[in-house]
Parts: structure tokens; sequence; C-alpha cells
């Protein structure tokens, strides 16, 4: 398990979890679990013209991610969310269908890309999920404020000159860009699993947002960790223990919460927003969003 030539794999790994942690705090935050199921399924797609061509797999997933993330900002802004997603990801599955019957000579490179292989890191893989991580991690410290500011007061964003498309656009591109470079690791069918559930069950511990991203990065390593370690002792796929982990972490981040609201009678169940991020007065302090009468609003429930 700790080898040589799983290496690559424990270092890919790594980097997927901690990306997938901070990035999945906005998809939670924003309620955008749907997207990011519907992009890396949907970019399969771009895996199989790939492997069909002979290219790269992780080249096609990037460019159908990204015409995934593309698609769904344009028709989002013509017609409801939800449709505009279920469009684009109906569109790529059509023809990642049409792909896979031109041959079958790549049927476990493409089971690996579904499901995810603990052996299916390779070393010319690595320099390429580094690149895709960092650029993850700096897209999302340049948007933090205005994308935290339009995720939970979306209003008081466009106010202070916070274009929302444009945001809803950028996150959209982050998102296609990190689940591209996670698909070969923990799979396409199962990715946003590892976006979901240690991002939600961090959320429901704290309400601090760089608190609440610092657990989700932990709780992604940890996951993907024990997924490897399992998955090599088993011969199981790494996605089904990827799943299973991060539903477990959101079943006991939930449980922890409704404890603790038990505990503390008078709870409301919604924590406020730490940090100032709104058009608050300076008296509304980190305590949450502040507004212009120095109320504080609590967080957004989103999918969490």
């Amino acid at each position: 398990m700790f080898s040589s030539f799983m290496t690559d794999t424990w270092v890919v790994a790594t980097i997927v979890a901690v990306v997938a942690g901070v990035v999945g705090f906005f998809v939670v935050l924003r309620g955008s679990a749907f997207v990011a199921d519907a992009l890396p399924t949907g970019a399969f797609a771009g895996a199989a013209g790939a492997s069909l061509i002979g290219v790269n797999t992780l080249f096609g997933l990037g460019v159908f991610s990204l015409l995934g993330a593309l698609g769904i900002g344009w028709l989002g802004r013509r017609a409801r969310h939800d449709v505009a997603v279920a469009l684009v990801l109906v569109a790529m599955l059509g023809l990642g269908a049409l792909f896979l019957s031109f041959t079958v000579e790549y049927a476990d490179e493409i089971y690996s890309l579904l499901f995810g292989e603990v052996l299916g890191v390779s070393v010319n893989q690595v320099a390429p999920v580094a690149a895709l991580g960092a650029v993850c991690i700096a897209a999302i410290m340049v948007m933090y404020r205005p994308l935290l500011l339009s995720s939970v007061m979306p209003e008081v964003g466009e106010a202070r000159g916070v274009r929302a498309s444009r945001v809803e656009t950028g996150f959209l591109v982050v998102i296609a860009l990190a689940t591209s470079m996670a698909v070969p690791v923990v799979g396409a069918l199962l990715i946003f699993s590892l976006m979901i559930g240690p991002p939600a069950a961090a959320r429901s511990v704290t309400s601090r947002p760089l608190l609440a991203m610092g657990l989700s990065v932990v709780l992604s390593v940890v996951t993907v960790w024990v997924a490897i370690a399992v998955s090599f002792q088993t011969n199981w796929p790494i996605g089904f223990f990827v799943g299973a982990i991060g539903a477990a972490c959101y079943a006991t981040g939930r449980g922890w919460a409704a404890l603790r609201n038990i505990r503390l009678p008078g709870s409301s169940g919604s924590a406020p927003l730490a940090g100032s991020v709104g058009a608050g007065s300076a008296g509304a302090g980190s305590a949450g969003v502040g507004t212009a009468d120095g109320r504080v609003l609590p967080w957004r429930s989103g999918t969490a």
C-alpha cells in the first residue's frame, strides 16, 4: 500500500481532496450539488472521446467540463438553473454514448473513470493534476469575498457591485476544473460525494467560513486516505468507499449539530455566518453578515 508504485496515487489523491474540500464548501453553501454531479458525469463523454482518438483522458475531461460549465452559465441566464444543468448533462451523456459505441477496446480504462481506480493514477497525471489544483485554489482565493457574499446575500452583493452572473460563471469553471482532476482518482459517478459529504459535515459543525473550509479539507483528506487504504486491501472500487465515508461524515455532522441544539435550548438551528462579508456596519464585527441596520443575517441553508 505504501510501495513506490503507489506514491503517485497518494500524492494525487491528497491534492484532489484538498481542492474538493475548498471548492465543496461553496458547492454546499450555494446549493450547487446538482452541478457538482452533472459536470463530471457529463464530462465522462470527453474522456470516452479522448480514449477513442488516443489522447490523454484528463485533457478530454477538462475540455468537456469547461464546455459544460460555460453551457450551464449561458443557459442559466435564459432558463431555470436546474433545467439548464439537466439539458447540458443530457447532451454530454448522449455524446458519451455515441463515443462508446465506436469501440470496446478501452473497457478497463472507462470503468476506472466511472468508479475510480486505486492503481489507475500514472506518473504523467501528477503534474497536470497539481497544476489544475493550484489554479482552482488560486481562483477561490481571488473570488472568496464576492463568492461568499453572493452565496449568502445575493441582493446585498448586487448592491455592492458584485455581478452574480460573472461570479456564477467563474465558480462553474472552477467546479469544472476541480471535477476534471478528481475523476481519475474517485470516478465520475461519485466525485460529487467528495464535494458534498465532508463540506456539508463541516458546515454542520461550525458557522465560521474559514474554519468550516479548513475542516472540510481535513475531512476530505481523511476520507480519501481511508478509502485508498481500504480499496487497496479489498480490491473494491475506491469510489464506493469515498461515497460511504462521505455519507457517514455528513450523518455524523448532522447528528452532532442536533445534539448541540438539544443541549442549548433556544438555539434556532441555523448558525450565523461568521466573518464580515456583507454591507454591514463595523459594529456587526465577526458575528455574522451585517446589514445596514446592524442586524446579523444567518447562513443561507443551501444543501446542508
